[in-house]
């Protein structure tokens, strides 16, 4: 249990040093957030706990061909918020448009072989 606890401690930092970072300034904390931390601590964790090299071969490319349907949230919120949308309406909208993507890439990706 303590190691869920630690693992979730963690991550949590991470996210949270992003948010204050980009408080004072967006684009350094935006570069913090873009970094592959939690990819990066997701795969220390998977192979702690099972460390077999196919296994985690596999995870880390399907976690490249996830990360492209959500690149579009990225440019979709920007572009709402500074056409005059609410935040919450913008993030929501983003969000949607990320599970709509993943949600193709779920059904075209195996179609073309991408190893998901």
């Amino acid at each position: 249990m303590w190691y869920l606890v630690l693992k979730a401690a963690i991550s949590g930092v991470l996210i949270a040093a992003a948010s204050e970072m980009a408080k004072r300034y967006p684009g350094f904390g935006a570069l913090i957030a873009s970094l592959p931390l939690v990819s990066v601590l997701g795969m220390m964790w998977l192979w702690k706990d099972k460390p077999d090299a196919a296994n985690m071969a596999a995870h880390a490319q399907a976690t490249f061909w996830y990360v492209l349907p959500s690149l579009p949230m990225f440019l979709l919120i920007p572009a709402l918020l500074r056409g005059g949308m609410g935040f919450w309406m913008a993030l929501l909208l983003g969000c949607a448009l990320t599970v709509i993507l993943y949600g193709l890439m779920n059904w075209i990706g195996p179609r073309f072989g991408l190893p998901i």
